[in-house]
């Protein structure tokens, strides 16, 4: 499938193939079992992390909110590295399979952590005002452990989602299939129900047995789900479809920017007498070789055929000569940069949910019942069920009435989607901001002002759940649109690399909330602190509205690359032999043919 400059996906033609006996369905229930269990394991644990170095390793509100957000940076920086490795040599069954044993080292070692007494501070006593903080090396084993959760998400999370799509071929365009309808559920908003289904689990059973039951157990049941997702991911080996890596798409990259550095004062050529080779492409143009594009034409300069570029048996010297399809390549990922660097800021902007929110909710009313409190972190199940809702929504109800006026087949294109989450997000921001503020008036009100820690402030936590369920609607346009979108857009011999982007937007968000939450208590200092332990003399509300300010910067930038980005065009093969050209460059209906292949 491809896009038009509406975002229109077209229907292309392949080459038949016959029906393989590997893939498809039945391997779903082994995948997503797999990431099911390692969502819950991920999600079981950080999402209450922020009470476990607060209460049990007694660390400042800011100190811990920066070990968590880089915690997270670094978690989701690894998948760029797990991306490279799986599309240059390991492949992605492999690769997720070493990354699932390393994260299961990493959670035995956390539940150690947890569970012995000599690895974490003693108890604090009741109400008092300091308490021992984590001794070094009690804080080293937990970064230790992090370390390893953090490296096996590299081996995980860039290639699951791909590695399911290969099982179902959705990167062929449904190769087999074509004329039939496709599943009323996309691939995708399968992918991210799963997740959320996990979530959910983990917010609810999880952080109430973490609350009530003690951090040993807490932390040691997500330990043993991990186990079970290792099993149940390696048991359908035989089931698998195990696409072959095609070699370091960075190694190809950089051969096309030096070829182009190299001759860089040669003069260009019509774009017909620049160079090809069908047969050198095949294995990373499966599914049709991209074309040639007017953009950023410097590039172009590496597939000008020069003395010397050719050895004596044929084949180029790939150092200073690359074909059409290569340079298109390195084209389509850095005309993808500019829209995914606007994800960058909704991570910043979603990442306090998981700090200070969480801190919110323990100075507020949480009782359920006169013997049942729910736990703060589990204010996250609102995030995780507008999500769930939202996804269902949208895809049973909601594009069936988007497609009678856009005509489009998911009733608005990757693009829109991402826009309407980021939109929506700003408005999670700015009732968090109005939320905040009625707390603080309720904690002056009630003289609690300086209310010692574990005390409960007049108001309900559940004014919390508007801020936590607009986001979750948020995610549900934002983060499906985004994933779709890179999937998409990416050469096809990239797709692992280009989920890694994904996570790459997680990580130098998460780091990016470090950084300004940094930046914002150290500027604070004199004229009184934003961001303190005492939330109730912080300046929080303050924060929420200058990160909506921000927000609605990096949605002006958003739009105004959506208007100017180029899709990739895409050369198919039918079954006649003829080339049938599809170009998504804003041309309604540029449906054009092209030569012959060589």
């Amino acid at each position: 499938m491809a896009e038009d400059g509406r975002g229109e996906e077209k229907a292309v033609d392949v080459v038949a193939v016959k029906k393989p006996k590997q893939g498809g369905f039945r391997t779903m229930p082994f995948i997503l079992a797999n990431d099911f269990c390692d969502r819950l394991a991920n999600v079981g644990f950080s999402s209450n992390l922020i009470t476990y170095l607060t209460l049990q390793l007694h660390l400042p509100l800011v100190d811990a909110s920066n070990t968590l957000t880089n915690f997270h940076g670094t978690a989701n920086l690894t998948p760029l590295v797990g991306g490279l490795i799986a599309d240059s040599f390991a492949g992605r069954f492999w690769t997720i399979t070493f990354g699932s044993v390393i994260y299961q080292l990493g959670m035995v070692f956390l539940t150690l952590s947890a569970a012995l007494p000599s690895l974490r501070p003693p108890p604090c006593a009741k109400h008092a005002a300091d308490c021992q903080r984590a001794s070094s090396s009690q804080i080293a084993v937990l970064y230790a452990s992090l370390l390893f959760t953090s490296i096996g998400t590299g081996g995980t999370h860039p290639c699951i989602m791909a590695f399911g799509a290969d099982q179902l071929e959705l990167d062929a365009g449904a190769r087999g299939r074509r004329g039939r309808k496709g599943p009323k559920w996309s691939f995708f908003n399968l992918y991210f129900f799963g997740i959320e289904l996990a979530k959910l689990t983990a917010v609810t059973v999880i952080v109430y047995i973490q609350e009530n039951v003690g951090w040993g157990w807490g932390l040691g049941v997500p330990t043993i789900a991990m186990f079970a997702a290792v099993v149940a991911f390696v048991s359908g080996y035989s089931m698998y479809v195990k696409m072959p890596p095609a070699g370091s798409p960075l190694v190809r990259l950089a051969q096309v920017a030096a070829a182009a550095f190299k001759k860089r004062k040669a003069v260009m050529p019509e774009p017909s007498r620049l160079y090809e080779d069908k047969v050198l492409d095949a294995g990373i143009s499966t599914t049709g070789r991209l074309l040639h594009t007017d953009q950023l034409k410097f590039f172009d300069k590496a597939a000008i055929i020069t003395d010397g570029d050719v050895l004596p048996s044929g084949e180029p010297k790939l150092w200073r000569l690359s074909t059409v399809h290569r340079v298109e390549e390195l084209k389509s990922i850095l005309r993808m940069l500019p829209i995914w660097a606007a994800g960058i800021l909704l991570v910043t902007s979603a990442s306090h949910n998981s700090s200070f929110a969480i801190q919110q909710a323990r100075t507020m009313d949480r009782d359920i019942t006169p013997h049942f409190k729910i736990p703060p972190a589990s204010m996250l199940i609102f995030t995780n069920l507008a999500m769930l809702l939202t996804l269902a929504f949208y895809d049973r109800v909601l594009v069936r009435v988007l497609r009678r006026f856009t005509g489009h087949p998911n009733g608005i294109t990757h693009l829109q989607r991402a826009g309407v989450g980021m939109t929506i997000a700003m408005l999670a921001n700015a009732v968090a901001a109005v939320v905040e503020s009625r707390r603080k008036s309720v904690a002056a009100a009630s003289g609690m002002l300086d209310a010692p820690k574990g005390s409960s402030l007049p108001i309900s936590v559940f004014w919390l759940v508007p801020q936590y369920a607009i986001h979750g609607v948020a995610d549900a346009f934002m983060d499906v649109g985004r994933m779709e979108f890179l999937y998409d857009q990416a050469p096809e011999s990239m797709r692992s690399t280009a989920a890694a982007l994904y996570w790459l937007t997680m990580s130098i968000g998460s780091y990016l909330g470090t950084l300004l939450v940094t930046i914002i208590h150290a500027k604070t200092q004199r004229s009184g602190q934003w961001l303190q332990d005492n939330l109730n003399r912080a300046k929080l509300d303050s924060y929420y509205w200058l990160v909506f300010g921000l927000q609605g910067l990096n949605l002006i930038y958003y739009f105004v690359c959506v208007r100017y980005y180029t899709f990739k065009p895409l050369e198919t093969v039918k079954p006649e032999e003829e080339l049938e050209l599809y170009r998504g460059n804003g041309n309604e209906g540029d449906g054009k043919k092209g030569g012959t292949l060589k």
